[in-house]
């Protein structure tokens, strides 16, 4: 197997479930002293890149883009209390809690990249109103992530919109990543910039097919389970 061509749709997900439990494991069990806390967390760093890079494929080939918008939302929803119990510890401010799940990002991120193809279409034939409209649909999805508090707050509406706009040139869109993460201020989070060796090797195929929903499934599902754990006299 040729190696820039071992790496499909199916298997960078797994990768990328694979790495946000074990993200998630230390960020609930693990004590934030520890060194096993920050490689885990550090590998954690991997998922969210490439969950951004896949929403925009399935944006690219979706045949219902609301479809998937409301998927997303609904899964935001159910995903916010056992999100909040093992994450928020009930903290609100001004009546919001301080931290929503990834659905919302993703949310967030598939309305401006669907709303930036629209203006894409509409305004081909004049490019400054074109990137104007496309800034202004990338700032206000900024501020909703932000307003919301929702994971990864801008910078993962900003890190989708990268996958969206440099998706034909990998070269742009890896200094993109780099970029983006950077801005977030967070030394661990320049760590995502190796999900691109992953995405690097994609080869455009979607690969295994199985529940198409058994991310949506085991995103609530495993945090659910970790808090539960977590409640044992052993992490007390």
């Amino acid at each position: 197997m040729q190696w820039e061509r071992c790496m499909d749709g199916y298997r960078l997900k797994r990768i990328a479930i694979v790495t946000m439990f074990i993200d998630h494991m230390a960020a609930v069990l693990m004590p934030s002293n520890s060194t096993a806390y920050w490689i885990c967390r550090g590998i954690g760093r991997l998922a969210f890149p490439i969950f951004s890079f896949l929403l925009v494929e399935g944006f690219t080939y979706t045949k219902n883009v609301k479809k998937y918008l409301a998927r997303l939302g609904i899964f935001a929803l159910i995903s916010e209390i056992p999100f909040d119990l093992a994450f928020s510890d009930g903290l609100i401010r001004n009546g919001f809690l301080l931290h929503q799940n990834i659905f919302f990002t993703l949310f967030i991120g598939l309305a401006v990249i669907y709303f930036m193809s629209i203006i894409d279409k509409k305004y081909a034939k004049n490019i400054f109103l074109n990137n104007l409209f496309d800034c202004l649909v990338v700032i206000a999805g900024c501020y909703a992530a932000n307003l919301l508090a929702a994971d990864y707050r801008f910078v993962g509406v900003l890190l989708i919109t990268s996958f969206y706009i440099f998706r034909t040139n990998k070269i742009l869109l890896t200094m993109a990543v780099l970029l983006v993460n950077i801005l977030s201020g967070s030394k661990l989070q320049v760590l995502a910039v190796l999900s691109m060796l992953f995405i690097w090797l994609y080869n455009g195929k979607r690969g295994r097919q199985g529940n198409k929903y058994i991310f949506y499934i085991f995103y609530p599902a495993h945090i659910f389970l970790l808090y539960l754990v977590s409640l044992l006299p052993i992490f007390q």
